[in-house]
C-alpha cells in the first residue's frame, strides 16, 4: 500500500503541474481530472474508501463536468479550434497517457485484492457527515458559494450581446 500511496501522490503532483502549465482550458480540465482521481486513489490506499468514492463522484465527476460546461459556454472561437488541431499531435498525448496508465495499474491492483491491508482505519459515511455538517459546515457552504459565483461569472463573460 505504501507504494500505491507514493505513486498516486506522484501522479497527483505531476497532473497538477500539467494542469497549471496547460495553455488550453480543456487540457487543463483533463489534467485536473487525473489529479483528482489520483487523490481518490490515495484515499483508497490509506483506508478511506468512502472519502475516495466521494472524491471521484463529487469532484472528478460532477464538479468537473460543470467546469467543462462552463468552458463550453465561454465559446472560445475559431482560434482555439485551430490551436487544438495543432495540439492533437501524438507527442502531446504521451504525458497524460503515462499518468493515466499508472493510475489504471494502481486501481486494478487495488481492486484485485493483491494489495495488503490499508495503512489507516476505515472512515464511515456517518463520520464524514458529522465532520462536514459539524465543525466544517462554514467551509462547505463557502465552497458552494465560490462555485456558484464562478459559474455566474463565467456565464456573464461568455454570453453574447444581440448587437454582435
Amino acid at each position: 500500500m505504501e507504494m500505491a500511496f507514493y505513486s498516486c501522490g506522484l501522479v497527483a503532483v505531476l497532473a497538477t503541474v500539467g494542469m497549471l502549465f496547460s495553455r488550453n482550458p480543456v487540457h487543463g480540465l483533463l489534467y485536473m481530472i487525473i489529479s483528482l482521481l489520483s487523490v481518490a486513489m490515495i484515499f483508497f490506499a490509506v483506508g478511506a474508501p468512502f472519502a475516495g468514492a466521494l472524491e471521484m463522484i463529487v469532484y472528478a465527476g460532477a464538479i468537473l463536468v460543470l467546469f467543462v460546461f462552463v468552458v463550453m459556454m465561454l465559446n472560445l472561437g475559431d482560434t482555439v479550434e485551430s490551436m487544438e488541431r495543432a495540439w492533437m499531435q501524438p507527442k502531446n498525448w504521451i504525458f497524460p497517457v503515462v499518468l493515466s496508465v499508472i493510475l489504471l495499474i494502481e486501481v486494478v491492483s487495488h481492486l484485485s485484492g493483491s494489495s495488503s491491508h490499508a495503512m489507516g482505519q476505515d472512515v464511515s459515511p456517518k463520520q464524514v457527515g458529522i465532520a462536514l455538517f459539524g465543525p466544517y459546515i462554514m467551509a462547505v457552504e463557502l465552497a458552494s458559494l465560490i462555485l456558484l459565483s464562478a459559474l455566474v461569472t463565467a456565464f456573464h463573460l461568455g454570453r453574447r450581446d444581440d448587437a454582435e
